[in-house]
């Protein structure tokens, strides 16, 4: 089997062997969703790079390697608790400016829909920032991480109801400021 048909937690126990193929595939299948969370909750991609790699450092370094459940969740789990380290260190409440981030062209679309397309994502970007705290992770980790809502109670230390509270009302914040892109 190929180290990309294999599952998130079967990489990381041949990577704790020593595996650096496995390591790389990990690093790839994170690499697109993880940063995204990252820069989503921090707002600065200098910020977002540094966190990244704090991440894989932990995920490297780890005294008492992850050893159970969802390796997805226990990434997550780091890059969450980093940001709030880095927000107490700093005594910093998030900020709800985001760079934008690149888009690609979409063939098939004219100008006019794209220029749409591309004002909309903005416009979600720029919401999702203005979510509360709690919303905005319970949604990133939910829609970016794609993380359950038991993963992200348990990640949290809090109910599933909350979580699923959390989610709606970020939800329908969302759908009520984009209703014209909907």
């Amino acid at each position: 089997m190929s180290d990309k048909e294999q599952s998130d937690e079967a990489l990381y126990r041949l990577f704790r062997k020593g595996d650096d193929r496995a390591f790389e595939t990990l690093y790839q299948r994170y690499r697109q969703t993880l940063y995204l969370f990252l820069l989503r909750s921090s707002h600065c991609t200098g910020d977002a790079d540094e966190l990244y790699q704090d991440v894989w450092s932990r995920i490297i370094s780890a005294g008492k390697p992850f050893d159970g459940g969802s390796f997805k969740a226990y990434a997550f789990r780091i890059a969450r608790n980093l940001i709030i380290d880095r927000y107490r260190r700093a005594h910093l409440t998030l900020v709800t400016d985001q760079e934008s981030l690149h888009e690609s062209v979409q063939p098939g679309k004219s100008v006019e829909e794209q220029m749409h397309d591309e004002e909309c994502s903005e416009r979600l970007k720029r919401y999702i920032g203005q979510l509360p705290v709690e919303q905005r992770e319970v949604f990133l980790l939910k829609e970016e991480a794609g993380l359950t809502l038991a993963q992200i109670a348990a990640m949290i230390d809090t109910g599933r109801e909350t979580v699923k509270s959390r989610m709606r009302y970020a939800l329908k914040q969302l759908r009520q400021r984009l209703e014209e892109c909907l």
